[in-house]
């Protein structure tokens, strides 16, 4: 039976790294990242830019439908969080931010073995359980 839950995977780079994969997300000069990405229909996204991303949007958009804009904003604008953020990339597969137990383990497998060697620091799995994960914040 299969789990309800799903999963998501974030890997953690070094500075460098993450300087090379904000520049180049096809990971062409990471090519075993390349590899195992591709094979599994995964793609990486900057956890910094995302957030960038969702404040250009709601300011865009109206910030009154985005209810982490002020945590996201001031997020963004605090430069220890910044550093860490930019560091830190989310694993969407087939396009979606969360997917089934299977995929994750086997994602996560294969970024286990790549190591801190070429300068990945720490992969982290979440999961869909609410009780697992924080709640927005109180506006």
């Amino acid at each position: 039976m299969s789990s309800p839950l799903q999963f998501q995977l974030r890997i953690t780079a070094s500075r460098e790294l993450a300087d090379t994969l904000r520049a180049d997300p096809s990971c062409a000069s990471y090519i075993a990242l390349r590899d195992l990405l591709r094979m599994h229909d995964a793609t990486l996204k900057c956890q910094f830019d995302a957030f960038a991303d969702y404040v250009s949007e709601a300011e865009r958009m109206g910030t009154q439908n985005y209810p982490l804009y002020q945590w996201t904003r001031q997020t963004i604008g605090n430069p220890e969080k910044k550093a860490k953020y930019l560091q830190s990339f989310t694993i969407h597969v087939s396009g979606a931010e969360v997917y089934d137990k299977d995929v994750a383990d086997a994602l996560e497998a294969g970024l286990s073995k790549l190591g801190d060697v070429h300068g990945i620091l720490r992969v982290s799995r979440f999961d869909t359980n609410p009780a697992n994960n924080p709640q927005p914040p109180a506006r």
